[in-house]
């Protein structure tokens, strides 16, 4: 899957507008990802997801970077084996697509917004 376009509260990927946040998994997306906090990402807001077998997971912590990630997400995928990158939504848009398109498995969360 691509993101074709991300700006403030609007993701389009593979043709298809969003405009709440998202997941990416390798075989699918789940619209409407809600936190437990709108600001920070912990690994319960994750738990539908936790088993996919992928490479990396990239966070997109909002337009302007104010979501934080907690430490347990980071060492739970590196446990398994998996890098996490969390960047604002726009330069982890850029990462995603940069890794899927050299053959990675990712996983991807965004925030689209703040």
């Amino acid at each position: 899957m691509v993101i074709e376009f991300y700006d403030f509260g609007e993701i389009v990927v593979d043709g298809k507008r969003y405009t709440r946040d998202i997941i990416i998994t390798p075989s699918k997306i789940i619209p409407n990802w809600w936190r437990k906090e709108g600001h920070r990402i912990c690994l319960d807001d994750l738990r539908e997801i936790l088993n996919e077998q992928v490479d990396f997971v990239v966070l997109g912590t909002g337009y302007y970077g104010l979501v934080k990630v907690d430490s347990e997400v980071r060492e739970y995928f590196e446990r398994k084996g998996v890098k996490v990158i969390a960047k604002p939504t726009r330069e982890a848009v850029e990462e995603f697509n940069k890794l899927v398109s050299s053959g990675k498995r990712v996983l991807g969360a965004f925030h689209l917004t703040c």
